[in-house]
């Protein structure tokens, strides 16, 4: 017999499905895609023997990619955000080791910035469109 999650022994008919936040979903998926990045940097960074000692720059990497990974987890939190923003700024500086990442880096923070944005501009409207149902179905309950 399969394990039921806490959300499915919970549920009963007639319950209302929980918005989920696009701005956090969008926000993870842009984490998820630099701890890639962050793997592939460091061992580009050890393979063309850049950023010094080999195992200082596999750990650096290790950690970067772990933070971005665990950071997943905070999103919920403005200081998951604010930690977004200083990964950013992690991956900008590492364009001093090797060059190409300030492209890269550039690129993912406005990919960054794009996903705060219109993932809370589609959190505002579904919450929007959330109260306006529910009116609705107030005022028609024969209909609901």
């Amino acid at each position: 017999m399969a394990k039921l999650t806490r959300a499915q022994r919970e549920w009963r008919p007639g319950m209302k499905k929980k918005l989920r936040s696009t701005k956090m979903m969008f926000a993870s998926t842009v984490l998820v895609c630099e701890a890639l990045l962050a793997v592939f940097v460091t061992l580009t960074a050890f393979g063309l023997k850049r950023g010094g000692e080999p195992v200082v720059v596999l750990t650096l990497g290790a950690v970067v990619a772990l933070l971005c990974i665990l950071n997943c987890a905070l999103l919920g939190k403005r200081i998951g955000y604010i930690i977004g923003w200083i990964l950013q700024v992690i991956f900008f500086l590492t364009g001093f080791i090797l060059v190409d990442m300030f492209y890269l880096a550039a690129a993912f923070a406005l990919c960054w910035w794009y996903a705060l944005n219109k993932g809370e501009e589609i959190d505002v409207e579904n919450k929007r469109r959330a109260a306006a149902q529910e009116a609705w179905e107030k005022a028609n309950p024969e209909q609901a």
